[in-house]
């Protein structure tokens, strides 16, 4: 199931939902195509089965609501795991940006469960702001701008390291681009960023 659940992400990845073919998926994963259905029900379970792992994974990596957490921490973790997440995994996280260019259909069943998720993201954001720990802003909006920053870096990476003309994946990269990154969200948030 591993191999086969790399060469959907893969296959996913490139084609999107539509494109994507069970023969493909299955050359991939070194099978043929009916030794991959004795393991899967089908396309659209397979790419159901990756899309809840994907978001399952998104929403461990997201996790700050205790309301005791220092804001500067929490969102430090959060850019800094959502970034090298996106780094590790560019492939996976491509396979939501490709599902919702695509106009998301796929995504229905889950958007209640990511729209909790945020709306508890966002009390303990608003919590911070009513505190004065962050300066005022639109929290769901704040949200919005960190996923746009780190997804930049798997949907836009072969962009990203011609700009830069090296290789996103070394170590000394990887730093710079976290520091950077938590350090901006940090500032416009209104708070030093951690040292």
């Amino acid at each position: 199931m591993a191999a086969i659940q790399d060469a959907a992400i893969i296959e996913f990845s490139q084609q999107g939902f539509t494109g994507a073919s069970t023969q493909a998926i299955a050359e991939r994963a070194g099978l043929t195509k009916s030794q991959l259905h004795y393991y899967i029900d089908g396309k659209e379970s397979l790419f159901d089965q990756i899309l809840s792992h994907l978001l399952d994974t998104w929403a461990e990596l997201s996790e700050f609501d205790e309301h005791h957490v220092d804001p500067a921490k929490a969102l430090t973790r959060y850019v800094r795991r959502k970034l090298e997440f996106s780094l590790d995994q560019p492939e996976l996280s491509r396979i939501f940006t490709t599902e919702m260019l695509s106009g998301g259909h796929r995504l229905q069943r889950h958007w209640p469960r990511m729209i909790e998720l945020c709306e508890r993201k966002l009390a303990v954001i608003d919590g911070w702001i009513a505190a004065g720990k962050l300066v005022p802003m639109n929290s769901r909006l704040l949200l919005m701008h960190i996923w746009a920053l780190t997804q930049y870096y798997a949907d836009y990476a072969l962009q990203a390291e011609k700009m830069l003309g090296a290789p996103l994946d070394t170590p000394p990269r990887r730093a710079e681009l976290i520091d950077e990154l938590t350090a901006f969200v940090l500032r416009g948030c209104g708070i030093a960023p951690l040292r």
